[in-house]
């Protein structure tokens, strides 16, 4: 019986290796946000409510992504001698071009909301 227990412990191993292997990766309250089209990436780079009535919670996380990556831009653009704006429009640009398939984008001041094909 001592020489199937090696055996027992590997097989075990193997299974819960395997289990673990197709359990997916959580996806982020953002991601799950873009992913029903209610947030998305605006030309000035930053976030945007794509759809009305939108959630509480998605504005609110909308607004609080939006706040800290003003304060990043801010200190890119210290750097660089350039305005928060400035970077954050390339960074807009840079964000708009990236998104994935399926997901919403503001590409231009005055445009619509456009979903990425």
């Amino acid at each position: 019986m001592r020489r199937t227990r090696p055996f027992w412990m590997l097989a075990l191993l193997t299974l819960v290796l395997a289990a673990w292997a197709a359990t997916p990766a959580a996806a982020s309250p953002l991601d799950e946000a873009k992913s029903r089209g209610t947030l998305g990436e605006r030309y000035d780079g930053y976030l945007g409510v794509v759809k009305p009535g939108t959630s509480a919670a998605d504005e609110a996380l909308a607004q609080d992504i939006n706040a800290k990556r003003k304060a990043h831009y801010a200190k890119i653009g210290a750097k660089n001698g350039a305005s928060v704006t400035a970077t954050a429009a390339i960074a807009g640009a840079k964000l708009v071009e990236a998104a994935p398939s399926g997901q919403y984008v503001l590409p231009a001041a005055g445009g619509s909301w456009e979903r990425v094909p």
